[in-house]
């Protein structure tokens, strides 16, 4: 029998294919976005005792959160934190990867140590820092004493070092991750061009700055926005480590969020936040792709 299909008909192989991915994408993602649009418009806190109707308030969601000030706060500790991870943590990596990429002895094993902290859950690695962080007896107190320094710092209760104690294990945690994908950028790369460059007498620092960046142009802009969607998912090593505080210092967007659904048990305002990280997100990754195409051409 002939599997071609009549003129006028068309295919319906592939709808039948894409139909489970098209499926579970508008059950799981399209339509929670179209729910939290729709009751971010909406006064609407949860009660045990009973169930509040919501009330259509318009705006007054977005108004409250942006007038708030502890919400002010918020953002600012997410700018902090992205800033203090993101371009380090992408940094860190390359580096790494260009460290491992070489032929050297126990190569594997730097390979091993530098992806591992990836392969911890992160409520697991920020309990191992929380003990880092211990006054008196943590490692890094410990360390500074070698230093001359004697006080026992309180990192994360210290409304100057809590922020930075939640930045420092999501550098530790995510820098070996990024550098696997740089890793296979760069032994990807065509050796050819490397070698015509130095047979040109072009140096090291010549080399990595005018080939290999321009080379892994597209890796990094992918591993820039897998960090970028990395740092506003921050939420449970905030709650191992610091739970917010001290007085909201180490409080990102998304812990807000949780805590207004699920602590304050506000609906409306925690749908609000998640459009805004929703926007955020999409405004992003779009013009990170725009530039990208741009200097492509």
């Amino acid at each position: 029998m002939s599997s071609q299909v009549s003129p006028g008909k068309r295919n319906p192989l592939p709808y039948i294919l894409i139909f489970p991915t098209a499926f579970f994408v508008a059950l799981f993602t399209a339509w929670p976005v179209l729910l939290s649009i729709y009751q971010s418009f909406f006064l609407q806190r949860l009660n045990i005792a009973r169930l509040r109707e919501p009330t259509f308030a318009g705006l007054e969601n977005y108004i409250k959160l942006f007038s708030d000030p502890y919400f002010i706060q918020v953002i600012k500790n997410t700018l902090v934190y992205i800033i203090g991870t993101v371009p380090i943590s992408i940094l860190l990596g390359f580096l790494f990867a260009l460290l491992v990429n070489r032929k050297i002895r126990g190569v594997g094993f730097l390979r091993l140590a530098f992806f591992h902290p990836m392969v911890l859950p992160m409520v697991s690695a920020a309990t191992i820092w929380l003990f880092f962080f211990t006054p008196d007896y943590g490692l890094f107190n410990t360390g500074l004493r070698l230093l001359g320094y004697s006080g026992p710092e309180n990192w994360t209760g210290n409304p100057n070092l809590a922020l930075i104690s939640v930045i420092i294990v999501a550098i530790w945690k995510n820098s070996g991750y990024y550098m696997i994908f740089y890793l296979a950028g760069l032994q990807n790369l065509p050796t050819e061009v490397f070698e015509a460059a130095a047979l040109d007498g072009a140096s090291s620092w010549q080399t990595l700055w005018k080939i290999t960046f321009p080379l892994l142009r597209r890796t990094t802009l992918f591993i820039t926005i897998v960090a970028f969607i990395d740092a506003f998912r921050t939420v449970d090593h905030i709650f191992v480590l610091t739970t917010g505080g001290p007085s909201r210092t180490s409080t990102v967007l998304l812990f807000e969020l949780w805590q207004q659904r699920f602590e304050y048990q506000d609906v409306g305002k925690a749908s609000a936040i998640t459009v805004i990280l929703i926007l955020v997100l999409l405004v992003f990754t779009a013009t990170n792709f725009v530039t990208s195409e741009r200097k492509e051409a």
